[in-house]
């Protein structure tokens, strides 16, 4: 039982921690929620999939042995101490008895009648009664038994935690592994099959899985009758008894754009006989069938339409591609130096971000512009929870098979108050999206900084606007070596961005005088970089523009989103025009044969407990004293319990005060 007890508690802190930690999320959820070495560390225990985890299984199997042999071992004793009537007891082990009285009486008569009365009294209060002789004299002993059933409830409880174990481990993986073990299955990776068809034979689990917890995603309009159960290794697609149609997704929102109430209408068609059933499914008001539960789980995309348009990055081009994809299509898009596969990957209609400020820059260098890509939209602990609007995941993979993935928002998003377009990138799905924040124009557009980019892609247009900056900004003796170092800083933005320019600081500025150098080539910098921007206008027919916050913050900005492009990773930059959404809903589909073992043991648990802590035993004995020279003298009244409480007290107080008056 101490094994038991043991193993029960580890159960217990492990279930709490499978509660707290939410299970079987996506590796970079964990990452960014605990770091990469606890994320690591918490993986190798399995606490993502505690429930499921070896180690759970093992500890949950050996409570079961253990807690079915203490049953099969003490229940015998434990009924047969609940039936037992103990008859006998000697005048001496009176004193022995925390709950004791002894009544005088006179003579025989009265005795009889003072027994009578407290075995009424005993009566009324629900005692069951049986009646013996001492062992010290022929005399008749009464004893009173209440709560027999105390017992049971030691019985209940224990054999509630052999059926919750026995129920959770039926509704474990140890089924669904069994079940492929004789069926000679294996799972594989799915993102490597094309087609249902070329998925073999081998990963498809029949419809007589005993147990499974599976995942159906089916698009609007769509039917689907395989659910995908994910291992470890891979995933399984399951063969389910029935065809399920969707005909429409609902889904309503909070003001701050967060999902409030999605459900599904769907049509159930039963492969065996025919049957067809309309209903709807909610978020806890599953669909029952055939003993499979189908529960609203979430939902996702199912194939929206998008038009898209490619900007490019690199070069002095800024011609756009337009390009019309639906989510899970790809595209190969050719140029004179590389192809490259467009695959669209993902799409969502509302995003609800944090939005709020960033921590300020303290580095000299970094004070006035940012050198890398920001890691996301908001690391505040303060939410300020907002709807930015669309968005929607793509790839770029080279004919290597290499790919970036790409998280592009459609409309700008307003951050210290200046609308900037949010483009993150990421080399795996391990890693966090790191966003290039391009400034949005008066007409929130990409104009003016596509407009800006090509112009800085030209060796020529940086040398000029490094003449009329210098001309603007020193006499003419000076103005040649300052348009000279003008044009070194633009050339080295052009090439490695700011960290260019940083490394050129280190290589011709002495330690001590590097932080100041940085502040006034900063300075010059930006300046050139606003002649830069002025002269793209010119060549475009447009005006030049006034210098004000806000066209030197576009200035700025501007200049920090070039520099971050130069680590981008990525030859062109897709985003998002217009859209045609189709949504999908995603089921949890689950057979649970342990479901029913689980109540039932969960009925026992509350009748044991219940028994155990509010029905006490307790047993009573009257019978009547004897003196030396043989004559009865008393009625004596002896009382024990199980558990010693005020209630008995007071009840030992009623029955003393029944038999004194006798």
């Amino acid at each position: 039982m101490r094994f038991a007890i043991s193993a029960l508690s580890v159960l217990c802190i492990a279930s709490a921690i499978g509660t707290i930690v939410p299970q079987a999320s996506p590796d970079i959820n964990y990452v960014n929620q605990f770091g990469a070495f606890w994320a690591e560390v918490f993986g190798a225990f399995d606490v993502f999939r505690v429930y499921n985890a070896p180690w759970f299984l093992v500890f949950m199997a050996l409570m079961l042995i253990s807690t079915t042999l203490c049953l099969i071992r003490n229940t015998p004793k434990m009924v047969r101490e609940a039936r037992s009537w103990p008859l006998h007891v000697r005048d001496r082990a009176f004193i022995a008895f925390r709950h004791r009285h002894e009544n005088p009486v006179e003579n025989e008569a009265q005795a009889l009648l003072t027994v009578q009365h407290a075995t009424d009294w005993l009566k009324s209060h629900g005692y069951a009664i049986k009646t013996s002789s001492s062992q010290d004299s022929s005399l008749p002993v009464v004893v009173g038994k209440k709560g027999g059933s105390n017992r049971l409830g030691y019985i209940a409880a224990h054999l509630a935690i052999v059926v919750i174990s026995l129920g959770g481990l039926l509704d474990s993986e140890i089924p669904t592994r069994l079940a492929a073990w004789w069926w000679q299955k294996a799972p594989v990776n799915l993102a490597e099959v094309a087609t249902i068809e070329d998925l073999p034979a081998s990963a498809k689990m029949p419809q007589a899985t005993p147990t499974y917890r599976a995942n159906l995603l089916i698009p609007e309009g769509q039917t689907s009758d395989l659910a995908v159960i994910n291992q470890p290794g891979g995933a399984f697609l399951l063969d389910l008894p029935f065809e399920l149609t969707l005909k429409a997704f609902r889904v309503e929102y909070y003001s701050t754009g967060m999902p409030k109430l999605f459900a599904s209408d769907v049509v159930l068609k039963d492969k065996l006989d025919g049957t067809v059933r309309e209903t709807t499914i909610e978020v806890n008001k599953p669909l029952i069938h055939r003993g499979i539960a189908i529960y609203q789980s979430s939902f996702d995309d199912g194939g929206s339409k998008l038009k898209l348009i490619a900007h490019p990055l690199t070069g002095p081009a800024r011609q756009r591609l337009p390009i019309e994809l639906a989510v899970g299509q790809s595209l190969p898009l050719r140029s004179q130096n590389q192809t490259l596969a467009l695959e669209v990957s993902g799409f969502k209609a509302i995003n609800v971000e944090n939005i709020n400020d960033q921590p300020p820059i303290e580095d000299p260098f970094k004070k006035h512009v940012a050198t890398v890509l920001s890691p996301a939209v908001s690391l505040s602990t303060k939410e300020n929870l907002r709807n930015v609007g669309p968005s929607f995941n793509y790839k770029l993979r080279d004919t290597a098979g290499q790919a970036k993935e790409f998280h592009s928002y459609m409309l700008p998003v307003d951050l210290d108050g200046t609308p900037v377009f949010l483009i993150g990138v990421r080399g795996s799905p391990d890693e966090s999206f790191r966003y290039l924040r391009i400034p949005a124009d008066e007409n929130r557009s990409l104009t003016e900084y596509m407009r800006l980019r090509e112009a800085m892609a030209s060796p020529e247009v940086r040398q000029k606007a490094a003449e009329i900056f210098a001309q603007r900004s020193a006499p003419d003796n000076l103005a040649s070596a300052l348009a000279s170092s003008a044009q070194r800083s633009l050339d080295a933005v052009a090439e490695g961005g700011l960290q260019g320019l940083a490394d050129l600081l280190e290589q011709t500025v002495p330690e001590a005088e590097r932080d100041r150098a940085a502040d006034v080539v900063v300075r010059m910098l930006t300046s050139a970089f606003w002649e830069v921007w002025q002269l793209a206008r010119l060549n475009d027919g447009l005006p030049r523009l006034e210098q004000n916050d806000t066209t030197l913050n576009f200035t700025q900005r501007a200049l920090n989103a070039y520099s971050d492009s130069q680590i981008f990773g990525a030859p062109l930059l897709v985003m998002l025009d217009n859209f045609e959404q189709v949504q999908a809903s995603v089921f949890q589909v689950t057979r649970s044969p342990g479901k029913t073992t689980v109540y039932l043991g969960c009925f026992l648990l509350i009748i044991g407990i219940f028994a155990m802590l509010y029905i006490p035993e307790r047993r009573v004995w009257v019978w009547r004293g004897i003196n030396g020279s043989g004559q009865v003298d008393s009625v004596r009244v002896a009382a024990s319990t199980t558990r010693h409480s005020l209630d008995f007290d007071r009840e030992f107080q009623e029955l003393r005060a029944s038999i004194k008056p006798h």
